[in-house]
């Protein structure tokens, strides 16, 4: 993946309406939906999803098919693999930093020592 396309697909997941239409098609994947069914399960108005699914296929993050009346929409695993590679071997390794998540930090209410009554 190179830097514009990497640039274009975080740029589609970087709003709350394409995050959740691509969050959902990946819960129904490899099938995916029919854009009506996207709309019903987000609540989005048709003109609104179909902006937002045309931001996604750009990217390369879904893709379509017609069957009969419908239009299915699928996600394309291979382009979020690619962009974690991306992400990766080009985010992690400039600073000779792991990419390995940090532990988790106790919460401060965890930290807090326990009062004891008299």
């Amino acid at each position: 993946m190179q830097t514009k396309q990497a640039i274009a697909v975080l740029s589609a997941l970087a709003q709350e309406s394409r995050l959740a239409v691509y969050r959902l098609l990946v819960e129904h994947a490899p099938e995916g939906l029919a854009a009506s069914a996207i709309a019903e399960a987000l609540g989005l108005a048709n003109a609104t999803l179909s902006f937002h699914l045309k931001e996604l296929v750009h990217a390369g993050l879904i893709t379509s098919r017609q069957d009969g009346r419908f239009i299915y929409y699928s996600p394309v695993m291979a382009t979020m693999a690619n962009l974690m590679d991306y992400l990766t071997a080009n985010c992690c390794s400039a600073s000779g930093k792991s990419c390995k998540p940090a532990p988790a930090k106790k919460s401060a209410r965890a930290k807090a020592p326990k009062k004891h009554s008299a």
